[in-house]
């Protein structure tokens, strides 16, 4: 018999064992412990008989570990270096080594929970929701192949609670402004830039002059860097325009004067360094080396404002769009918001279609006449003086 039960721990668990000829005529066998039910049981005892099937055929059985690398090295001809590190980073870090060569095909959905439940007991809901993913982007990927029939990780849901957003209200983006200008903060043009545009930090430290039109009074945004990739397209991949309002024009105009700033960067695409002479924002060494968060933070901190970072400017001028009446379409093409769930966020955090409708309700709380303030904050007959 293939399935067998045992007990342990005085818990109930399955036991399957299936004998079979590998493609030499040489017996060989495939064991599967801890099964937690007789039906799921049967399901391997099935996937273990299809993967001797396989070997007894002479077909590729593929493992998870040359899958793996199978799909990082597909997914090198299409993402950026730091996607396909990431992905592959995140699942090596977590996923338990003995997996490597497993056969994809008897790789259960209860291995794949044990691993985001188990394994990853203490980590973040948002890291188990990453991993998850990008496991079950594997397999499914497997899937498409005919590899498998069926997704293992396809069904397991990872709850993540909604981070909370900071945003500056609109006083207190003046006050920031108006503090960092005062005192010529070095990252004034900056933060001006971001509460003015919305840009993504790394869409603005790729802007060129060449970028503005002062007669269209556009921005137009088709690349960003980062220090891991260096100059590449935008997040989303597409390019999209920014209007200028007259006040950032004369901010830009102003700017211009003093000329250019010089750099070279890599090249994301040729990985060859390029020089320009014609950069808008300041070469800032904290702004290259990933500490501008901080430093906005501690500079919010000490003029008594809310503390936001950095890409927390990008979520301030999308509110305040918002708020103003700006349609959810034209919040989308200005910030390049691909998906409207990702805009939605930031509609409920601006209260947008819901401030004052309670105004609306049909009931009210009774008002107080005044000889009763008296008495309930007043002394009573019988209180001590």
């Amino acid at each position: 018999m293939s399935i067998k039960s045992y007990f342990e721990n005085e818990k109930q668990f399955y036991e399957v064992f299936v004998k079979g000829r590998d493609s030499q005529g040489r017996q060989t066998g495939r064991r599967k412990k801890r099964i937690s039910s007789e039906t799921k049981a049967k399901r391997i005892e099935f996937e273990l008989k299809k993967e001797l099937d396989d070997i007894a055929n002479q077909r590729t059985a593929w493992t998870w570990g040359t899958w793996h690398t199978e799909c990082l090295n597909r997914m090198k001809l299409s993402y950026r270096q730091k996607t396909v590190e990431n992905y592959d980073l995140g699942i090596r870090k977590w996923i338990p080594k003995d997996w490597s060569s497993r056969s994809l095909t008897i790789i259960t959905k209860n291995d794949v929970h044990e691993v985001i439940f188990a394994t990853m007991a203490g980590a973040s809901d948002t890291l188990k929701r990453d991993v998850h993913r990008r496991v079950h982007r594997l397999f499914e990927l497997a899937v498409e192949e005919g590899i498998l029939s069926l997704n293992p990780a396809k069904g397991i849901k990872v709850k993540v609670a909604e981070p909370k957003q900071k945003v500056l209200n609109s006083n207190e983006a003046e006050i920031l402004l108006k503090n960092a200008k005062e005192t010529k903060h070095r990252f004034y043009p900056v933060w001006a830039m971001a509460l003015k545009t919305g840009m993504r930090s790394g869409e603005m430290y790729a802007l060129r002059w060449s970028d503005i039109d002062f007669e269209t009074e556009m921005i137009s945004v088709s690349k960003q860097w980062t220090s891991k990739d260096g100059l590449h397209p935008t997040k989303s991949g597409r390019n999209r325009l920014v209007p200028v309002s007259p006040d950032l024009k004369k901010f830009l105009a102003e700017m211009k004067l003093k000329g250019g700033y010089e750099e070279s960067l890599i090249d994301g695409m040729t990985k060859k360094e390029v020089w320009h002479d014609d950069y808008v924002l300041p070469r800032l060494y904290e702004w290259n080396a990933g500490l501008q968060a901080q430093i906005l933070a501690d500079f919010c901190e000490s003029i008594g404002i809310t503390k936001v970072k950095f890409h927390d400017l990008r979520a301030t001028f999308i509110t305040n769009m918002l708020v103003q009446g700006v349609s959810l379409v034209a919040v989308m093409s200005i910030v390049g918001h691909s998906r409207m769930s990702t805009t939605d966020r930031y509609v409920r955090l601006a209260g947008v279609g819901v401030k004052g409708a309670t105004k609306q309700l049909s009931y009210s709380i009774p008002e107080t006449q005044p000889g009763q303030l008296i008495q309930l904050f007043g002394k009573t007959d019988g209180q001590a003086g």
